[in-house]
């Protein structure tokens, strides 16, 4: 409660009543999620309707077109369009892949293994939506990782 009553969205490190942090890129806002859509787009028609608020989709021309922060989703994902993906985007891209309900298990393993992040079979908007919220939840808690080591001294 006393942090919320003083709370100073401000960054004025080391004041005493600052509550940010003293780290580059922490305490910025966060830009509203983007789900860059790659792949056969009909397979996502529904998907805009099921993410939270502020969500937003769109669909690049390709892996050149994907912008830092966004959220890559692979529609009918292959084992090669994972792998050509991990290697072009920044290693801290989230990439969610789609695949068939009946896609065999080597695919399943195949993708996960290229360095997806997420498979999700079938296209249910709904579990869809959930698994990328859920990254989303990852991509920001990752902004907290080695944050002793960024700390001055």
């Amino acid at each position: 409660m006393l942090v919320q009553l003083d709370r100073n969205e401000t960054n004025r490190t080391f004041t005493p009543n600052s509550t940010a942090v003293p780290l580059p890129d922490l305490n910025t806002q966060r830009h509203s999620p983007v789900v860059a859509v790659l792949g056969y787009p009909g397979r996502v028609a529904g998907l805009a309707a099921h993410l939270p608020a502020g969500w937003t989709l769109r669909h690049p021309a390709g892996l050149d077109d994907i912008r830092a922060g966004e959220i890559v989703l692979i529609s009918g994902a292959t084992v090669h369009d994972v792998s050509t993906a991990r290697a072009l985007l920044p290693a801290r891209s989230r990439i969610v892949t789609l695949v068939d309900d009946d896609a065999p298990a080597e695919l399943v393993a195949g993708v996960l293994t290229a360095g997806a992040d997420v498979c999700v079979r079938g296209g249910l908007p709904a579990i869809l939506a959930s698994h990328l919220v859920a990254c989303r939840r990852r991509q920001l808690a990752d902004r907290w990782n080695d944050v002793q080591d960024a700390l001055p001294r």
